[in-house]
């Protein structure tokens, strides 16, 4: 009996060794990487043009109708700012990246939190986007944001231990109206450019 009960908390012992060898960082089985990058073709009469994000997230296919998943931003913030202005030229930066069930997925869902111009000065340099980009001097305007949650109804595949990567491009120059009285309001039209 005691020869059993020795067995019995070994293998306890040797499961919970087990479950605690595993990363946070290393790929769980059944899952894979999704990167997501964004680009821009940017609104022409601002300097600097920065966006913040507050959520990225993936609808997996034959889930629950709640069963969206949450991308981490790069960096590891809990918003992502980008200058749009940094994104032109073909230029582009990591929206967000990670870890996400592999499977069949048909939407990405993107929250614009915030928009700012800035007619001025440009960014300091440094990265197009950023858990935080530091307000260029002079004269700015805040963007209404009127709908800042947009779906973009494209399917795509996750493998198993693999990695997915999607560009987004983002149209400023599309997403942005001067609506009168130094006002601006934005509509976000951003659209698919690639899943790889």
């Amino acid at each position: 009996m005691r020869h059993a009960m020795a067995l019995i908390v070994a293998a306890g012992i040797a499961a919970t060794a087990a479950c605690g060898d595993s990363s946070p960082s290393s790929p769980s089985a059944g899952s894979g990487t999704l990167n997501v990058r964004l680009t821009d073709a940017p609104f022409d009469d601002a300097r600097a043009v920065l966006v913040t994000f507050s959520e990225v997230s993936a609808h997996l296919a034959d889930a629950a109708e709640n069963s969206w998943s949450t991308l981490p931003f790069a960096d590891g913030g809990s918003t992502r700012t980008c200058d749009l202005k940094k994104l032109q030229d073909a230029r582009e930066d990591v929206l967000g990246v990670g870890q996400l069930t592999a499977g069949h997925y048909t939407q990405i869902r993107l929250t614009v939190a915030s928009a700012r111009l800035y007619f001025d000065a440009a960014s300091a340099a440094g990265p197009a986007c950023a858990p935080a980009i530091a307000a260029p001097a002079g004269s700015n305007a805040t963007v209404e944001v009127s709908s800042g949650q947009l779906r973009l109804n494209r399917q795509f595949t996750i493998p198993e231990g693999g990695a997915t990567t999607m560009l987004l491009d983002f149209d400023g120059g599309a997403s942005i109206h001067e609506t009168g009285n130094g006002r601006f309001r934005m509509t976000p039209v951003i659209a698919v450019v690639s899943v790889q």
